[in-house]
């Protein structure tokens, strides 16, 4: 099957990409939504020079829907509409097990012709981290939720280890209540590592994030 992989750039995301190809399917495009005022992707925000490094190591293209918080369902439905143009027959998507979320993506695939896939669905939280770090993927947490999380997470690579400290702080190990975000650099599926520098911490109030920034590579004279 053809679809489209409803990219944030974490993890789950990730992972559920990997099954996908893993099964036989063929990712056709890469459907990311970005914040145009920050020039960033929405929820995990990753730039977008970044965007288009990933596109170019997992080697699929990319789609950047530019969505304001008011038209946000009818961009990604017009996103979802040029996908199925290029052959996409289905939308995946990485959620787990929020309803919620689970409806909005359905809605959205049905209003457009596909079939909506969730491939992780209501596995596992915990399972599904490690079978993130199993599988070889490499993921950095960029976003903390500073009423859960301290700043000291930021930065940091996912691994056993760090997702048993988060299991202390009384937070979902997953994230998959917005404790934490991260962004996936390295795996299975990408044919080279994302370059990338750690920049300032921002405090948005509610959540702190890591500035990630593409790698500058300085030339001699």
């Amino acid at each position: 099957m053809n679809f489209v992989m409803s990219y944030s750039c974490g993890k789950d995301s990730a992972l559920a990409l990997f099954r996908m190809i893993q099964g036989g399917h063929k990712p056709i495009a890469l459907l990311t939504t970005i914040n145009k005022d920050q020039e960033r992707s929405w929820f995990h925000g990753v730039k977008i020079e970044l965007l288009h490094e990933i596109s170019r190591s997992l080697q699929i293209p990319i789609i950047l829907c530019e969505c304001p918080p008011e038209r946000y369902g009818e961009a990604f439905e017009q996103s979802l509409g040029k996908a199925k143009q290029m052959g996409a027959e289905a939308c995946v998507f990485g959620d787990i097990d929020l309803v919620e979320h689970r409806e909005w993506n359905q809605e959205r695939c049905d209003n457009v012709g596909l079939a909506c896939l969730l491939p992780l669905w209501q596995e596992n939280r915990e399972a599904l981290t490690h079978e993130v770090i199993d599988n070889g993927f490499k993921a950095l947490i960029n976003i903390v939720r500073s009423d859960i999380l301290d700043e000291s997470f930021l930065g940091k690579e996912l691994s056993k280890s760090l997702i048993a400290l988060i299991k202390t702080t009384g937070a979902d190990v997953c994230g998959e209540n917005g404790e934490y975000h991260t962004f996936i650099y390295d795996g299975p599926i990408f044919t080279r590592p994302i370059s990338f520098e750690l920049k300032e911490i921002v405090d948005f109030g509610s959540h702190k994030a890591i500035n990630v920034v593409k790698k500058t590579i300085e030339t001699g004279e």
